[in-house]
């Protein structure tokens, strides 16, 4: 039976989400407070990596997040603060970030991001597309041998779990990029991986649901959300009331605003990742993750990414120099003959990424809202799990049997 659904939200998880819901035939409109060419699905790495089966609530963090908090050019930085939602975030991270809970969602991260790995490639098949979309795998580049024996174990675990991964040494990684000059000790190789340009994938899905008939408001901002007796009835936004059988909140950082509307307690932090664009050659053909400084490496559509950071503290976009130059001196201190401009770091970026204290996200129904479906908290995996996520909302609202067990992804879950 077609429905009237609305998704509040116009990242990769709305837009992945609306294109399998018009495929089931239901009637979607689409809201977003930015225009649709913006946010963190604009400037992420533009990463699918099955690769990332250790979750961002790992053994260690913590004890690393407080030395990188006095360091204003730390990879991970949470800034302290006394605001309730904040500190219950903290605690919930506190108590995820223990082996039994990480070694338990290793299988439930890369089943996703192999379901999502195979839809993109399935939409990249569908003739109806023309975006860049490349399988060369990922590179973890390391520079000491600690964090090269830390990479390969992590590769070795990924192993166990069906995925291909190399300990190459710096000898072998060039041969595989031979004129990139990387400064390395070695690198782990995950050939299961790809990439992706995030803004051509992002204007070609947008023209096509519109081709659809799928209904976009940009610039409109929710307001209120009306419920009776467990069900919304509409949403309402700064300009006009939205009726809608069925709801999807896929917001972002944004989202614990909307639920808290409804009494739903999802809790997600805003982690803000900056992006420099290099428009000229760089010679690096392979993606990379530089390992000791957290930055990644992507070879994109006529420019190469340089992206990282995860900065938590709070819903702001305000550019950190220090942290934009920390990704710069990172780019030339691994590859010898790049140094990147003034011009180009100061034309970067920001997006904020959704965390949840598990990394794990939330998709699935609050049993509180009978016709709301949440989709967020997806934190540096985002891109990498939007065709997934969507594919799996879909199944819900279309009451069909879903691809892969959402337990562990339920909004309601315990932390």
């Amino acid at each position: 039976m077609s429905k009237n659904v609305v998704i509040i939200g116009g990242g990769i998880i709305g837009l992945s989400t609306a294109y399998y819901l018009q495929k089931e035939g239901h009637q979607v409109t689409v809201i977003d407070k930015s225009d649709f060419s913006s946010g963190a699905s604009y400037v992420n790495a533009g990463y699918i990596t099955p690769s990332h089966i250790i979750s961002l609530a790992a053994p260690g963090m913590i004890t690393k997040g407080i030395k990188w908090m006095f360091n204003s050019a730390s990879p991970f930085y949470v800034k302290p603060r006394l605001d309730i939602d904040f500190l219950k975030w903290v605690w919930a991270f506190k108590k995820s970030a223990n082996p039994l809970k990480v070694e338990k969602a290793i299988p439930v991260i890369k089943d996703i991001n192999l379901l999502s790995r195979d839809l993109y490639e399935e939409i990249k098949a569908s003739n109806n597309f023309n975006f860049h979309y490349q399988r060369k795998g990922l590179l973890m580049c390391y520079q000491t041998d600690k964090v090269g024996e830390e990479e390969w174990k992590v590769g070795k675990r990924a192993i166990e779990e069906g995925l291909e991964a190399q300990n190459l040494s710096a000898a072998e990684v060039k041969k595989l990029e031979p004129n990139a000059n990387l400064n390395i000790n070695g690198a782990v190789y995950f050939n299961c991986d790809a990439h992706m340009t995030p803004t051509d994938f992002m204007s070609e899905m947008l023209a096509y649901l519109k081709s659809k008939g799928v209904v976009f408001f940009a610039n409109e901002e929710v307001k209120d959300i009306e419920v009776s007796n467990a069900v919304i009835s509409k949403v309402i936004t700064d300009k006009q009331e939205l009726p809608a059988d069925e709801v999807v909140l896929a917001a972002g950082s944004w989202s614990p605003l909307m639920t808290k509307k409804l009494g739903i307690k999802i809790p997600v932090q805003a982690g803000k990742g900056y992006r420099i664009n290099v428009a000229r050659e760089t010679h690096i053909t392979i993606p990379a993750i530089l390992c000791e400084a957290k930055v990644a490496v992507t070879p994109m559509d006529g420019f190469t990414r340089f992206a990282g950071t995860m900065e938590v503290a709070g819903i702001n976009h305000t550019i950190n120099p220090v942290r934009v130059q920390a990704i710069a001196n990172a780019a030339s201190n691994f590859y010898k003959d790049l140094a990147i401009t003034s011009e180009e770091k100061a034309a970067a970026q920001c997006g904020l990424r959704p965390c949840s204290p598990d990394g794990l996200p939330y998709i699935g129904k609050s049993s509180k809202c009978n016709n709301l479906t949440i989709a967020t908290g997806h934190a540096m995996m985002g891109w990498s799990l939007g065709p997934a996520t969507g594919k799996l909302v879909a199944e819900v609202i279309s009451n069909k049997k879903t691809t892969l067990d959402l337990d562990p992804f339920h909004p309601d879950r315990r932390f």
